[in-house]
């Protein structure tokens, strides 16, 4: 479904990800897990084109996206939800969501975007911003959802979120794989909600891919000690 080849990016002369592989099946959930500053964030947005790739290629269902733009991107079919969620503080929670429709050209809130998610539904006309941390990343995700993608990215979706929410979370995303047939790459430092939601879990260190386990079985105790400083 996703398929990244030699894939690098730079910040002036300082590169962050260097020739760097992925693959991503379909109906699958892959977690990418590092270390701070280990390029997981870089990687998600120059994915969906928010940071230039220096070299590379990246195939989505067959479609070449690196020479688009990111609004170009999400109409090819990836979504987006990035770290701090991002959400538009002053625009209501409908109000929100659509800013995702418009990108696929529909008009009116799916009635199964608010089965999945609804507090949204009893929110609707509440502001993003007087959302608690955890609403405002179902949010996130829902306005994700709304472009109809057929790969979510999710950057860093734990952060700042309590405990009873992340499990809640996890729950939604597998669910979300199951019901819609979604591809989702996930870059995550939450050991517990990767063990949880992944198929298959990708080590990032230095820009590359340095590790490779299947989800079910998987050895937490090598995973972590990657994560250790």
């Amino acid at each position: 479904m996703l398929s990244v080849r030699n894939h690098a990016v730079a910040y002036g002369q300082s590169t962050i990800i260097k020739q760097l592989n992925l693959d991503v099946n379909e109906n699958e959930i892959v977690a990418v897990v590092g270390r701070n500053g280990m390029g997981k964030t870089t990687l998600m947005r120059s994915l969906v084109g928010m940071t230039p790739s220096q070299a590379g290629e990246i195939n989505l269902n067959g479609t070449n996206l690196s020479p688009l733009k990111s609004y170009q991107r999400v109409r090819a079919g990836l979504g987006f939800v990035p770290q701090g969620r991002m959400v538009f503080p002053t625009l209501t929670v409908k109000e929100n969501i659509e800013t995702g429709l418009a990108a696929v050209g529909e008009k009116s809130v799916p009635d199964d975007l608010y089965q999945l998610f609804p507090v949204l539904k009893e929110m609707q006309g509440r502001r993003g911003g007087n959302l608690s941390g955890g609403q405002q990343q179902q949010l996130a995700i829902a306005r994700a959802l709304a472009t109809r993608p057929k790969v979510l990215l999710l950057d860093e979706p734990t952060e700042g979120i309590q405990p009873s929410i992340i499990q809640e979370m996890a729950r939604t995303l597998k669910r979300i794989r199951d019901e819609r047939g979604l591809s989702i790459v996930v870059s995550e430092q939450v050991l517990s909600f990767v063990m949880d939601i992944a198929d298959r879990i990708l080590v990032i260190e230095k820009g590359d891919i340095v590790h490779e386990e299947q989800g079910q079985g998987a050895d937490q105790d090598k995973i972590a000690a990657y994560l250790a400083v």
